[in-house]
């Protein structure tokens, strides 16, 4: 006798999918063409046809803890082929969008970041943190934009690393830290109930530590997978842009954990102090690091909001999340190459005010990462790893040399 299955859609769903970047799914009639043409979709239950149906029906528990919305890697040639206009792509862009809003609280924050309407409630947090420090620290050296007798700019001397930014930006990162701990362990908790193991036969399950291990190696180190939704030139420079930015990031990262350690290091073991002392000469190499990092970022920065440019007219449209992102490191790159040219060029009005800035445009791409776009890092690089560990993608480059695959 067949079980009966009941189906309850959930209207509210849809109608928020659709305000977030879902809002052609109504027009899919289930063709299969995206889940054919999909580079990346495994032959074993694909996507994102199913992904289609579920949001027609506003099924939100199967989506919000579908593995498969975090392997798309939104090359867009599923939208682009769409006989119907549905943009599937654009739909599981939108469910991760939804996810960022509701995987990880505090839900107003997730809230504040749906809507460009709430920009100046996400900008006027650190600005008001920062514009506190500076007019306190201003009071207390008697200057709102102070030079050394020598005529030289120091950042220190209006914002000072021991008990202004260090422990502000040390208390955010705690923050972002448990809030994405608890980000994924909800995310793994959901994929729980929804992902089985897929191995073949003859094929041995890897250890939770190989999955990390290949994970890394091959997706966020080599970005192999967004190599896979190369269809066209532009998508070549997609995957250019991507690895330019993260490592743009990485060589900041570094220089930002060299300056950290030097200083608090310094402080017990005095050799180190000089490290990490600021300002730099332009000749230090973790200044240099520190420039090739924003030369990296810069160039990454182009290459994708170009493409981005382009992108409505070939394949699907951006969101707000998409801009949000790009503004906010565009923010942070220009601001960053500002504040040392205007501090080399000795023009202190320019240059305290493009460095606290600076400061407001890091503080909103830190504080907030959980529920922005650039969580995917985190959430992103966690599906890879249990898509790995229960089989829904294959470990390394091990490739099934026989064509009769059974799946256990």
């Amino acid at each position: 006798m067949s079980k009966t299955v009941r189906i309850e859609p959930n209207v509210q769903f849809v109608k928020e999918l659709q305000e977030v970047g879902g809002d052609d799914l109504k027009k899919c009639y289930q063709c299969a063409t995206c889940s054919v043409a999909c580079p990346m979709s495994p032959a074993d239950n694909p996507y994102p046809r199913k992904e289609m149906v579920w949001a027609q029906w506003g099924l939100k528990d199967k989506l919000l803890n579908d593995i498969d919305i975090w392997l798309c890697h939104n090359c867009g040639t599923c939208s682009d082929l769409c006989p119907r206009g549905a943009k599937p792509g654009d739909l599981l862009a939108a469910l991760r969008n939804m996810t960022y809003r509701k995987l990880v609280p505090p839900a107003i924050i997730g809230e504040w970041m749906s809507s460009p309407k709430h920009l100046p409630i996400l900008a006027g947090i650190p600005a008001v943190i920062f514009g506190i420090v500076w007019m306190i620290r201003a009071a207390m050296v008697g200057s709102f934009f102070p030079v050394t007798e020598e005529g030289k700019i120091v950042y220190g001397n209006l914002f000072p690393s021991d008990f202004t930014i260090d422990p502000i930006f040390g208390l955010t990162a705690l923050f972002v830290v448990i809030c994405f701990a608890v980000g994924v362990r909800n995310l793994i908790e959901g994929f729980k109930g929804t992902v089985t193991d897929t191995f073949v036969i003859g094929y041995k399950k890897p250890t939770i530590k190989e999955a990390i291990i290949d994970a890394i190696k091959y997706e966020v180190l080599q970005h192999t997978r967004f190599k896979d939704c190369i269809d066209e030139p532009a998508d070549e420079e997609r995957v250019k842009g991507h690895l330019l930015l993260f490592y743009g990031f990485v060589a900041c990262f570094i220089v930002t954990s060299i300056v950290a350690v030097a200083h608090w290091g310094g402080k017990v073991i005095p050799f180190l102090a000089p490290i990490g002392h600021t300002p730099m000469p332009l000749w230090s190499p973790v200044k240099i690091l520190a420039n090739v990092g924003a030369v990296l970022l810069l160039t990454g920065l182009t290459l994708l909001t170009r493409r981005r440019l382009n992108l409505e007219r070939r394949k699907s449209r951006s969101n707000y999340y998409d801009w949000y992102l790009l503004g906010v490191i565009w923010a942070v790159t220009l601001t960053g190459i500002g504040s040392e040219v205007f501090r080399l060029a000795a023009v202190a009005p320019l240059a305290f005010f493009t460095y606290y800035l600076h400061l407001v445009s890091i503080f909103m791409l830190i504080a907030y990462l959980p529920w922005s776009k650039l969580g995917h890092l985190v959430y992103r690089t966690t599906a890879l790893i249990y898509a790995r560990y229960v089989g829904r993608l294959p470990i390394g480059e091990k490739l099934i040399e026989d064509e009769k695959v059974f799946v256990i």
